[in-house]
């Protein structure tokens, strides 16, 4: 009886051992397809680098990398490199938003006269009285964006030093007319995050980098995800955003390892840098329910149309709603000058997928980043 005993357990540990010798060669295989994709893609291209991120069903997490870091160095890219992800960053303001909501601290209905009222500049805001919580995250207050007001522009390239408290930025907005009225209209605006971010400290008492942090980034264990509330952010690799452009004027956008204007100001309009990978990681998370109460998943995904976003796209709770050729995505893309990223949750398959450029310039990449992530799905599940 003994002998049968071991002979099993010696039989079951064979067959584990080559389940797993198996599924490491599916992987390489699997991981070498998609290098050769992702390096054909950056040699008909006009830009530096780029990284990947690929989360499996199973919850197996890689990264690849293709091109160059630097490329006056001609330093390699690295999969563990990290770059500035610009809106996708929307994504953690959304998942402490639903974490408050689900603990009664803010209501999506509510209007954010509540939180906001008393302030001294309140009624010089735009649809001011009208606007809820909701409508600031699905982008149908009306309050357009401040980044491209030229009058903020002059005023950050002047004072690139300067730390911008969010009352500065949509200051750029005071007693300008709506283009339509509250819940009318749709019009795509980080403006709607910062106003977001202002109710989550009042509500709390605490910034909001110390809510995420704590709420999102520490407990799902993003550990290549870091805010960027500084002019000189550590492992950032530098970004090109093209001669003459209007953030910064210049290609590089790092110089000695520093930015050239302040990124601090993006906030909760974007405000991280991180690795495609643990991009990645956290879209299969945020998606399956990890990061907030999941029952509240039906809200974040009940959107309205966001015609500019692309054919039949729509815009939930801070998630972009994509139909593919190859089915329904949530994700979210992302711009900063000096960088691009995109990410894709893909639901029917539970897989998901993020890319980053270190450039701003959407000509240089020869194909939009959405499809380099519907291709490298469509790689995956062949």
């Amino acid at each position: 009886m003994k002998t049968l005993f071991v002979k099993s357990i010696i039989i079951l540990a064979v067959a584990l051992t080559s389940l797993n010798l198996s599924f490491a060669q599916n992987s390489n295989a699997l991981q070498q397809k998609l290098q050769t994709q992702l390096d054909e893609w950056q040699k008909n291209g006009k830009f530096a680098g780029a990284t990947l991120g690929v989360c499996l069903a199973d919850g197996n997490c890689f990264g690849l990398a293709t091109g160059f870091s630097d490329l006056e160095k001609k330093t390699p890219m690295k999969p563990t490199d990290l770059m500035l992800a610009g809106s996708t960053g929307k994504t953690f303001a959304l998942a402490v938003a639903m974490q408050l909501v689900k603990e009664g601290k803010i209501s999506l209905d509510d209007k954010i006269e509540k939180y906001l009222g008393k302030e001294v500049w309140f009624l010089r805001l735009p649809n001011a009285k009208d606007i809820t919580v909701r409508q600031l995250m699905n982008h149908t207050s009306g309050l357009v964006r401040y980044e491209f007001n030229p009058n903020f522009l002059k005023d950050l390239t002047a004072n690139p030093d300067k730390v911008w408290k969010p009352a500065e930025l949509i200051a750029y907005l005071f007693d300008a007319k709506a283009p339509f009225e509250a819940g009318k209209g749709w019009d795509y605006s980080d403006t709607n995050y910062i106003v977001l971010g202002m109710i989550m400290e009042k509500v709390t008492g605490k910034k909001f980098y110390e809510l995420a942090e704590k709420r999102v980034v520490k407990p799902l264990k993003l550990n290549k995800v870091f805010p960027q509330n500084k002019r000189v952010l550590k492992g950032l690799v530098q970004g090109y955003a093209g001669e003459g452009n209007e953030f910064t004027g210049k290609d590089k956008v790092l110089d000695n390892g520093k930015f050239i204007i302040n990124p601090q100001f993006e906030w909760t309009g974007g405000g991280w840098m991180t690795n495609s990978e643990d991009l990645a990681r956290y879209a299969k998370l945020m998606y399956e329910g990890k990061a907030f109460d999941a029952l509240l998943l039906p809200q974040v995904f009940d959107g309205v149309a966001a015609p500019m976003l692309g054919r039949d796209a729509k815009y939930g709770l801070g998630v972009i709603i994509r139909p593919t050729r190859l089915g329904l995505s949530y994700g979210h893309a992302g711009f900063f000058p000096g960088y691009m990223t995109d990410m894709m949750y893909f639901p029917d398959k539970k897989i998901s997928v993020a890319v980053q450029v270190n450039t701003s310039v959407p000509q240089n990449l020869g194909k939009p980043l959405a499809r380099v992530l519907v291709e490298t799905f469509e790689t995956i599940t062949k």
